[in-house]
């Protein structure tokens, strides 16, 4: 990924997605309004901060990609495999719908998802002119969120999966997520004879790669263009907010992907 920078604002993008009709940024902790914990571009009102200062930091963040803030298309996310498509902006006021991906072929909206080490997934559709978002926590991610979505893609454009291009962004990497038994089976029951590949041991513990089992099922999916950033949110809290590495006292980024 390449960093960009936008008055204080700082925000990283694909190389793979530097196209002239996609607009797209996944923001840095920098450059926002919101008091410590939340310090200072937090984009969440679930955690706390004030809803002004997450008006004027989603404002900010909108802006510097050149995006009108009422243009935004955003969920309510709830860990799931479900699937939205953004026909229309959504008003101010009036709730999300509750999901995890969602898709646009109109380029008046701009999608908006918030993250805190869960991942972070950009798709595009060059041919057929079509965006997703996708986030995939590890429930989402064992419920193959990422390919549920490509072929969401397929179903409503036309998508040909070959032809996506997808990002994972920055989010918790293997070394820093730790998992109990619980996740350890459900990773097995959902990836089968991959599984081993995606739980890997540090000290004796073990760890899931969600890096890596959302960039398999889009593999398996069809897709054959990703870019996995490789930045890590845990390890990483100067520049991302991470639940687990600020134990759960954090803010949320934002990104944000458009048509031209």
């Amino acid at each position: 990924m390449k960093v960009q920078t936008a008055n204080d604002l700082r925000y990283y993008q694909f190389e793979t997605l530097s196209q002239p009709d996609l607009v797209h940024g996944v923001f840095a902790r920098h450059g926002g309004v919101s008091p410590r914990p939340f310090h200072s571009l937090n984009m969440a009102m679930s955690v706390g901060d004030s809803r002004e200062n997450v008006v004027a930091n989603r404002t900010r963040a909108f802006q510097a990609l050149g995006r009108a803030p009422a243009s935004v298309a955003d969920l309510w996310q709830v860990h799931s495999a479900e699937v939205v498509v953004a026909e229309t902006p959504r008003p101010e006021g009036r709730p999300s719908p509750k999901a995890d991906a969602l898709l646009t072929n109109r380029p008046e909206l701009t999608l908006f998802l918030r993250f805190a080490d869960c991942v972070p997934i950009l798709l595009f559709d060059p041919k057929h002119h079509a965006v997703g978002i996708v986030h995939a926590g590890w429930r989402g991610t064992l419920q193959r969120i990422a390919a549920v979505t490509v072929e969401a893609m397929r179903a409503r454009y036309g998508t040909q999966p070959h032809e996506v291009l997808a990002g994972i962004g920055p989010s918790i990497g293997p070394r820093r997520y730790e998992v109990g038994p619980e996740v350890v089976a459900a990773t097995r029951a959902a990836f089968n004879g991959r599984s081993d590949e995606l739980l890997p041991s540090f000290n004796g513990r073990t760890h899931l790669d969600l890096w890596a089992a959302n960039a398999l099922q889009l593999q398996q999916a069809g897709v054959e263009q990703i870019e996995v950033s490789d930045i890590c949110t845990a390890s990483s809290t100067h520049d991302f907010f991470s639940h687990r590495g600020e134990h759960g006292q954090t803010g949320r980024f934002g990104a944000l992907i458009a048509l031209r």
